[in-house]
């Protein structure tokens, strides 16, 4: 998929140092913000001259408090999955793209459009993603009750539905092979679910029937799953060569400890030659447990909520093979949200008793435990009444202030990637390293440009120069380096482009006539882009100035074209060489191009803010 890919490996060196560099400096406004709050909370305490009050407030009851505590701590760790060196670099190739690969064009153009956001930004995704992520997490496990609670339910929802669109390709329900065993339809909607949970009223979770409509839902959708493992024709009665043992296979191959992969690889040959008996014991699990669930019956669903678990755990582990490993592994997949709803379903369907009852009916409009909360968000603002709020406030509104907090610093970046179309110049110094500083005088030369008149690079004093080498005849990185140019010409401002000029010397002396050059420009559509200069001379006007510049080229066998050094220059106002910017165009993917255009910009903006 065009722009899905960035060209590097994922571990590349320089991402991955970047990357660890963003999240230190982040982690740093984190702590801020964490110091800020706890400051301004103490301090205002303090000065009222009283203790925390003790709260009577709202008591959470079981099942929401599973669902709350097991998606906070599993958003914290894919949070911190999220950190892996391989996921700046590596996620848009390693995870979406083969996501994808199975689901009909729209997606993969809907996913695409995603990735290629991230394959631009590498380092700007990758982090913004731990952040939210993270926030979210603490945010969940910080505010037990009130709005904030269910605030963090609604976050948890929306995000998730982002991760599983991009990040899952909707969980693969528009691919064939869909199939519970491997986390259909997605592991990612288990917590959206969850969020939609965690953001109803307090009256939804007092009475045991809405436990009862949770696993009826449960039922309904492990029955559905059971009918797709059972559908001939989808390759899971077979063993060898079948559809389970193949999905069995792929995981074992993962780098991962030992131990686990001999577990995996020794289930995968059990199925290779029981492979219908396999997926009759799936078949009938999914379908009794679903048929358990639907008929609410507390004797019968709680053996079925034993047995749900305990399928969970053993799909997780023999053929979700635990789901992190590998390096890209953003989460633990689908089987441990999944056992985390069938367990507070069923607890919600245990009859509330009187105390708990009565102690979850406070006003659902409380924010977490600080009756400040009721004012609007307007009132808040005012300095007396946010010293009443922090006066009144818990540590757990505090810290999930604070998760707030953390979410906004990632998803800021993001937002900001986002909106803007220009690639990260950290790619193309993956490809090429950093420009060289260099504080020498441009050597002038006189050639004649496309239009036939002559221009000294002398005549451009007062003008920024970006200066390279090109060759007209070129059908490989000639062109990509023309793009790059042209793009840096169009991300420069209209007054910029005036007092910039992008020049190019004809490297191939044996082709350098003018309609050469006037081809080569027509077919690059360079003649769009303003005070675009390509000259060219005489074959010894030109060598003269290639060893002005250090510049090497060698005949290419087929002849035709050269191999040439692929330099760019950047020289002032004043016709001092300021940067030395190796140009190899490496890859030459979208992000790439995009990147080493931005590299350009950049550094004719720094050397005119500069002279």
């Amino acid at each position: 998929m065009p722009g899905m890919n960035s060209g590097l490996n994922a571990d590349d060196p320089t991402v991955v140092t970047a990357f660890r560099a963003a999240l230190a400096h982040q982690g740093i406004i984190a702590l801020l913000i964490l110091a800020v709050l706890s400051i301004a909370w103490v301090s205002v305490r303090q000065q009222a001259g009283t203790a925390a009050a003790v709260r009577t407030g709202s008591v959470e009851l079981a099942a929401r408090r599973v669902l709350r505590i097991g998606f906070g701590l599993l958003w914290v760790l894919d949070g911190v999955l999220q950190v892996q060196p391989g996921m700046a670099a590596g996620l848009p190739s390693e995870v979406m793209q083969p996501a994808a690969s199975g689901s009909p064009q729209w997606v993969q153009h809907l996913v695409n459009w995603a990735g290629t956001t991230w394959s631009y930004h590498p380092v700007q995704a990758a982090t913004a993603t731990v952040w939210i992520q993270v926030g979210i997490g603490i945010w969940l496990l910080a505010a037990p009750r009130g709005a904030l609670s269910r605030a963090a339910g609604v976050v948890s929802l929306g995000w998730g539905l982002i991760v599983w669109v991009f990040g899952e390709s909707f969980g693969g329900i528009f691919a064939p092979g869909l199939t519970w065993l491997s986390g259909a339809p997605g592991a990612v909607l288990a917590y959206c679910v969850a969020g939609v949970l965690l953001a109803l009223p307090p009256r939804y979770w007092r009475t045991p029937r809405f436990g009862r409509a949770m696993l009826s839902g449960l039922g309904l959708y492990l029955i559905g799953m059971a009918v797709l493992q059972a559908w001939p024709g989808r390759g899971f009665w077979q063993g060898s060569g079948g559809t389970l043992a193949g999905m069995i296979q792929s995981m074992a191959v993962t780098p991962q400890p030992s131990f686990i992969a001999d577990l995996v690889s020794g289930f995968g040959n059990f199925v290779q030659r029981d492979g219908f008996a396999v997926n009759l014991v799936a078949v009938i699990a999914l379908a009794g447990i679903g048929a358990a669930f639907l008929t609410g019956r507390r004797a019968v669903i709680k053996p079925a909520a034993v047995a749900f678990v305990v399928l969970c755990l053993a799909d997780w582990v023999l053929i979700e093979d635990l789901g992190f490993f590998g390096g890209v592994g953003t989460d633990p997949n689908s089987m441990i949200p999944m056992a985390l709803i069938g367990v507070a379903a069923y607890l919600a369907c245990t009859r509330v008793s009187a105390r708990e009852s009565a102690a979850t009916a406070d006003p659902e409009s409380a924010l977490s435990e600080a009756p400040a909360a009721k004012q609007s968000i307007q009132a808040m603002l005012r300095p007396a009444e946010l010293r009443r709020y922090l006066t009144a406030a818990t540590f757990g509104t505090m810290a999930s202030l604070t998760a707030i907090g953390v979410v906004i610093l990632g998803a800021v970046p993001m937002a900001a990637a986002q909106v803007n179309p220009a690639a990260s110049t950290i790619l193309a110094e993956a490809i090429d390293g950093p420009a060289v500083p260099v504080d020498a005088s441009a050597p002038d030369f006189t050639l004649t440009d496309q239009d036939g008149h002559q221009v000294s690079l002398s005549s451009l004093r007062g003008k920024v120069v970006l200066l390279t080498f090109l060759d007209p005849v070129c059908v490989n990185e000639c062109p990509l380096i023309a793009r790059e140019f042209w793009e840096a010409g169009h991300l420069l401002s209209p007054q910029q482009q005036h007092q910039v000029a992008l020049v190019s010397v004809n490297v191939n002396p044996d082709y350098s006539q003018l309609a050469y050059i006037r081809a080569f420009d027509q077919q690059e559509d360079m003649t769009a882009i303003p005070d675009w200069e390509y000259l060219t001379g005489s074959p010894a006007q030109l060598r003269k100035v290639y060893q002005s510049y250090g510049v090497s080229s060698e005949d290419l066998p087929g002849g035709a074209m050269l191999g040439h050094s692929d330099l760019t220059f950047v020289i002032d106002r004043s016709g001092t060489i300021r940067q030395n910017l190796d140009f190899d165009p490496g890859p030459g993917t979208e992000a790439t191009l995009s990147s080493f255009a931005s590299e350009l910009a950049a550094a004719a903006t720094q050397t005119l803010r500069a002279s």
